[in-house]
């Protein structure tokens, strides 16, 4: 993952409404910590780093430009807004070069499955432990030709160099089943109906 330089500028003022003010003039809220340091509260360029995040993702790591100086950080927590989708608040963590950090890296399945079958991604992320200017942007599994029975756990996932798996390897990541057919579904349904209940013969003579 390369890394991205942005200008941020100190904020003096803190709580909700200097928030939306910082938000009305084109900026996001954010705290940059870690090392034992002081946090330090922070805007950032709302257009430059929107764009940061959808081209490099949520683990981007930031070159920031703070009063001449510059410090190096890892885009930990993104909070959006629930129903307008716009960035409200942003943390981040400072690293140095070198240093290893822990994140959750997207697995994404790649070709497709034999016929007649259905593909369950249980698990969307894995936990590494890897150095913070070469953190992938995803780990990339491919399913091509996968028969039905086929089960790939977080150990069968192929890793980039360095990275330390800190999931549980046992996790189950993809499991691909064989589909059912029209005629296991109609027999299911038959086994759940429940079965008609004849009237006591008394009854229906009564009727009659």
């Amino acid at each position: 993952m390369s890394e991205v330089r942005l200008a941020a500028e100190p904020r003096t003022e803190f709580g909700k409404g200097a928030a939306r003010r910082t938000r009305r003039d084109g900026k996001i809220p954010a705290v940059l910590y870690g090392h034992g340091s002081e946090p330090k509260h922070l805007a950032l360029p709302a257009i430059e780093f929107a764009r940061v995040v959808r081209e490099h993702g949520q683990n981007a790591v930031l070159t920031l430009d703070i009063d001449s100086k510059s410090e190096l950080a890892l885009t930990k927590t993104v909070t959006t807004h629930p129903i307008k989708n716009y960035i409200e608040h942003v943390d981040l963590l400072l690293v140095q070069r070198g240093e290893k950090v822990t994140v959750e890296v997207p697995v994404v399945l790649t070709g497709d499955a034999q016929p007649g079958t259905l593909v369950t991604q249980d698990a969307t992320t894995l936990q590494v432990a890897v150095e913070a200017l070469h953190i992938p942007e995803q780990f990339e599994v491919s399913i091509e030709g996968a028969g039905g029975g086929t089960q790939i756990l977080a150990s069968d996932v192929t890793l980039s160099a360095g990275a330390e798996l800190l999931t549980d390897p046992e996790t189950l990541v993809i499991a691909i089943n064989v589909a059912p057919t029209a005629a296991d579904m109609e027999g299911e349904v038959a086994e759940g109906a429940e079965p008609a209940v004849e009237e006591p013969a008394e009854a229906v003579a009564a009727e009659s």
